[in-house]
């Protein structure tokens, strides 16, 4: 399913979670595993010295250098390596955003996975609303491919994958996490659960919505499922439809919690904008720093048809523009 997987890493503990989920998927799909490390942040033009990005000092970049943050590299994930057919260890000096997003496009990658932060802190706190403008948010941006968010310890990590959690808000961007979500979910035969959660929190500013005007809303939204999703899936039949309210990001984890998700899948971003310029939404955002499980962001449609394509269609390119 997934023949070429770019994790992204620091090297450090901050990234065990991801690499777990990474070795995990390349194990299982037999695929080809580049584990990518940017190590160093160049100061001024061609000089010799740059920044580690880990210990923030400033070090002489030369080749003797990078060869002992690829040593160190191996050592980091020696035990990984021992069951890993097909994995290639790299490393590089550059900005860590552009420097992924050129290797995910050199090697044609079809999943990229990495962690939702680089600091050994607590990922839920409010002081991660900063997440915006990270290289997690550069990279969910700039990248063809779906992006994997690993925050928190993944125990299924896709060995034992049987639920898939399709969130969306009808927006345009929205139908391409769904085809990724729904793709994944036949390709692995597991459950795929179709969740919307009616925006309720006008509430707060003194709209108060009727017990009948929620109805009505979950019922328009359950038809909108339906007449949006479902002719997609053709004679897939292992899916159920929610629909909740209340504060969505919060309904989205409720939810995700019950069904013991494995795997939430969104959309990057829910506006009609250029995927380009588009932020992380304050949803996936909220999601991914709070989320049990591994989130899928999913920024174009390209590379999500170009990997899944069952039905003859001819892939949609786009040309990614690395910033």
């Amino acid at each position: 399913m997934f023949k070429k997987i770019l994790f992204a890493t620091t090297a450090s503990p901050t990234c065990d979670d991801a690499a777990k989920v990474a070795f995990d998927l390349a194990k299982k799909y037999e695929s080809t595993l580049f584990t990518f490390h940017v190590f160093g942040i160049p100061t001024h033009g061609a000089s010799p010295f740059i920044v580690d990005v880990r210990t923030g000092e400033e070090e002489v970049h030369d080749e003797d250098y990078t060869a002992w943050v690829r040593e160190e590299m191996k050592n980091t994930y020696a035990k990984q390596l021992e069951d890993a057919d097909k994995c290639i260890i790299e490393c590089t000096v550059g900005a860590p955003a552009t420097a992924i997003l050129r290797k995910a496009r050199k090697e044609d990658a079809d999943l990229i996975v990495m962690g939702a932060h680089t600091r050994q802190e607590d990922v839920g706190a409010a002081r991660y609303r900063h997440i915006v403008g990270s290289t997690m948010q550069k990279v969910a941006r700039g990248a063809r491919c779906p992006v994997l968010i690993v925050s928190r310890p993944c125990n299924t990590c896709f060995w034992y994958f049987s639920n898939i959690l399709f969130c969306t808000d009808f927006s345009k961007a929205a139908l391409s996490a769904f085809t990724f979500a729904y793709q994944t979910a036949q390709a692995i035969g597991c459950k795929l659960y179709l969740f919307h959660a009616i925006d309720i929190t006008d509430m707060q500013y003194g709209k108060v919505a009727g017990q009948e005007e929620i109805e009505n809303r979950v019922q328009r939204a359950r038809r909108k499922m339906e007449e949006t999703y479902v002719p997609r899936m053709k004679d897939y039949d292992n899916y159920e439809i929610e629909i909740w309210e209340g504060i969505p990001h919060v309904e989205i984890l409720k939810f995700a919690r019950e069904k013991s998700a494995d795997l939430v899948v969104m959309a990057h971003h829910t506006r009609e904008i250029d995927p380009e310029k588009a932020l992380l939404g304050s949803t996936v955002e909220q999601v991914v720093l709070r989320s049990a499980c591994p989130v899928a962001s999913v920024n174009r449609p390209d590379k999500v048809d170009a990997s899944f394509d069952r039905h003859g269609k001819t892939p949609r390119r786009q040309t990614e523009t690395v910033q």
